[in-house]
């Protein structure tokens, strides 16, 4: 028989032996700390509607979505990102609550991208979703959670970097940018070219106040200092004032959840998504050149689904985090319980029936009729292959 090497397609990737029960452990592990903060799962489609993901939600280009066609006709697209997922389900399963919903999902994330150092198409995201409030509580309760989460993956040194959506869109509003100018302008920032912001302001004919905040782009802050320093300069810029006091109520709220050393303050973080309208942020650690978590507040996203509510959530990408615990040297530990029975074909009868038995007292036992020519040594090397505890031959 001729053996063909089939291959995946550029961008995914198969997940298995102890890789997968680590990946899984994982999973289970951080789900438990959703739960904990009182999130209720959720499961949505694989794919829907390409209005859920058009350009008027804010969400991935549609050059890097994944689309096709149902019988009928309509354009159908694999989901490149679950939060407009959960707000089409939130309004219309939870179209009439009027306190906060709480949702927690795990699912695959498909994105057409450039596989440019080895980022991949399809990726597991891991999040939450608190909908329905609108105070910095919200926002304190989400990044609380980000960061037990990631604590509880064996994560020590990690750092958010938050943001919020005004303080750019106050600037661009402030300084007047045409849209050319404010696209140039968030390309040299997503590509932390902080040189070239330099150089575009210089550009600009813009009053000294307004100059200082546009030459805070790309500076990360710690405390509040800086930010008490930001919201002198502001006082003539309503815009930019309120996400200035919105970020110092929120760090206020920090310290009495005891994280905020593991929170930093980058006034000039962008997302992708044009769907948020308050903060924003990215988690970081060593071993990922790709955030591991992403998330932030989106106070308008649910009217396009007829539910006026405003919402905050997150999104953990598992597979970084996988990539990012590997590098650290950080162990997922697996405990390993399975055994094995090798029987003999007389022995058929009662080597099903000690199987059963320990299956029925939970314990986990593979059973393999022993084959001509194979030996107990070949049966040892299979076992430390795969892990398994003990091996009974009968």
């Amino acid at each position: 028989m001729v053996r063909r090497l089939l291959h995946t397609p550029e961008g995914v990737r198969d997940i298995y032996n102890e890789e997968c029960e680590k990946k899984l452990l994982l999973q289970d592990e951080l789900y438990a700390v959703l739960k904990q903060y009182g999130y209720h799962p959720i499961q949505t489609p694989a794919f829907e509607f390409f209005d859920i993901f058009g350009k008027e939600i804010g969400t991935t280009p549609s050059r890097e979505l994944y689309k096709f066609f149902d019988r009928e006709g309509n354009t159908l697209v694999l989901r490149p990102d679950m939060t407009p997922s959960i707000a089409r389900s939130a309004a219309k399963y939870f179209g009439e609550e009027d306190l906060p919903i709480r949702l927690c999902y795990m699912g695959n994330t498909f994105i057409n991208n450039s596989s440019y150092q080895g980022r991949l198409k399809e990726s597991t995201q891991l999040g939450a979703e608190l909908i329905g409030d609108s105070a910095v509580d919200a926002d304190a309760e989400i990044l609380s959670l980000v960061v037990a989460s990631l604590k509880t993956a064996g994560l020590r040194d990690f750092q958010l970097s938050v943001g919020h959506a005004e303080f750019f869109g106050g600037l661009m509003e402030a300084a007047g940018l045409p849209e050319e100018k404010e696209e140039e302008l968030r390309s040299l920032i997503s590509n932390k070219n902080f040189f070239g912001v330099e150089e575009f302001i210089d550009t600009l004919a813009l009053e000294a106040d307004l100059r200082q905040l546009f030459s805070m782009l790309g500076n990360l802050y710690t405390g509040t200092d800086d930010l008490k320093a930001a919201k002198e300069l502001s006082a003539k810029y309503p815009k930019i004032l309120h996400a200035i006091e919105n970020l110092e109520e929120l760090h206020g709220l920090l310290k009495a959840y005891e994280i905020e050393k593991y929170i930093s303050f980058e006034l000039g973080m962008l997302s992708n998504y044009q769907y948020y309208t308050g903060i924003i942020f990215a988690g970081y650690t060593f071993g990922s050149g790709e955030p591991i978590v992403k998330g932030g507040r989106y106070d308008k996203l649910l009217t396009h689904f007829g539910k006026d509510s405003a919402s905050i959530g997150f999104a953990i990408v598992v597979d970084q985090l996988m990539a990012a615990l590997a590098r650290q040297k950080i162990e997922i530990p697996i405990e390993y319980h399975t055994e094995l029975i090798v029987y003999q074909s007389t022995k058929r009868t009662e080597a099903i029936a000690t199987a059963q038995e320990i299956r029925q007292k939970g314990g986990c036992v593979e059973l393999m009729a022993q084959e001509n020519g194979k030996t107990r040594a070949d049966y040892d090397a299979y076992a430390k292959r795969n892990h398994i505890v003990r091996i009974t031959f009968m």
